[in-house]
């Protein structure tokens, strides 16, 4: 980024960032961080919860996905003690501060997909087992 005439970046945790854009998409860019962050938004999900609310990705992925999150800040993990044991997933607060940026983005996508597109049913989803987005 140029600022005053001079290029400059952002170093954080060991790693060189050009512009603020590139800061934010380190935490949630990919195929998978994003549409997680979507559907916790609201409430706590479990992993099974999220493994059924986005078709195409493995379980191997979603770990993965689900321990960067945590790694950065962005989710916690709370195991609960019981029989059998209960895990589930939610922003931390510094993870809900995402959420407005999250709500712009889906709005903008929204619009852009009514534009040029239409909306029809997911192929291959069961029916009633959907959560319902703004």
């Amino acid at each position: 980024m140029i600022i005053d005439g001079k290029e400059m970046a952002f170093e954080m945790e060991g790693r060189t960032f050009h512009c603020a854009l590139d800061v934010s998409m380190s935490f949630i860019g990919g195929k998978w961080k994003s549409v997680l962050l979507w559907y916790m938004r609201a409430e706590p999900k479990r992993f099974s919860e999220l493994n059924r609310l986005v078709p195409g990705i493995t379980e191997k992925m979603l770990s993965l996905q689900l321990k960067e999150l945590e790694a950065d800040g962005i989710i916690r993990r709370e195991v609960f003690a019981e029989v059998p044991p209960r895990v589930e997933y939610s922003f931390t607060e510094f993870g809900r501060t995402m959420i407005p940026m999250l709500e712009a983005i889906a709005n903008w996508g929204r619009q852009l997909a009514q534009q040029r597109g239409k909306m029809v049913e997911a192929p291959g989803r069961n029916k009633g087992k959907l959560e319902k987005t703004k």
